[in-house]
């Protein structure tokens, strides 16, 4: 018996204009989506405005997409957020994404790929593990980081030496994976409930 394709949202959590970051996510993209045990979805709030939190949405449109957003990740058995740091933290398009969803995150493993300056993004990921542990999610151990990330990729997007961000790549679904069917299994066996 083939067991079902993991669902894996990607999360991209900049929307500043100009931003790097779908850069990253469509490498990070094309690594998950070369796996036949999992589907990508990608949630791009620079693409998919949400409402901020506490705020009435704008018009139908983003009624709809809030909708869409929500849809997406209640389907994810796994997300990646790919997430750059500002100010030594995540961004505030990234929070709000968050805060407006709750039993979306519930018993689902989230992974991280990182990147920034020198620390590339890694104290945004230590926030987010916090923020995450609270809405009752499971954070993945390693990550991928990219120090200094614009000077990584080439005006194609391409990375410019593969090797070891794809080895990071693969071992970071691996532990998504593992721990994606794991709690999908159990979800369906016994309900979640915080």
């Amino acid at each position: 018996m083939t067991e079902t394709p993991l669902r894996v949202a990607i999360i991209i959590g900049s929307t500043r204009e100009g931003r790097f970051g779908a850069r990253v996510a469509d490498w990070f993209a094309e690594q998950a989506a070369a796996r036949p045990d999992m589907t990508i979805d990608v949630v791009d709030p620079a693409r998919q405005p949400l409402p901020e939190l506490g705020a009435s949405p704008a018009d139908a449109e983003q009624v709809d997409v809030a909708a869409q957003v929500r849809r997406t990740l209640d389907a994810a058995d796994a997300f990646v957020i790919v997430t750059p740091e500002y100010n030594h933290s995540y961004p505030a398009s990234l929070k709000n994404l968050i805060d407006l969803h709750y039993t979306e995150w519930r018993a689902k493993p989230v992974a991280f790929v990182s990147y920034g300056g020198m620390a590339g993004g890694q104290r945004a990921v230590e926030h987010l593990r916090q923020v995450l542990a609270e809405l009752h999610a499971t954070t993945i151990r390693d990550t991928v980081s990219f120090h200094n990330a614009w000077e990584d990729f080439d005006a194609d997007g391409r990375h410019r030496d593969p090797s070891a961000c794809n080895a990071a790549a693969k071992v970071m679904l691996d532990q998504l994976a593992w721990w994606a069917h794991a709690l999908r299994e159990a979800r369906s066996k016994r309900p979640y409930a915080a």
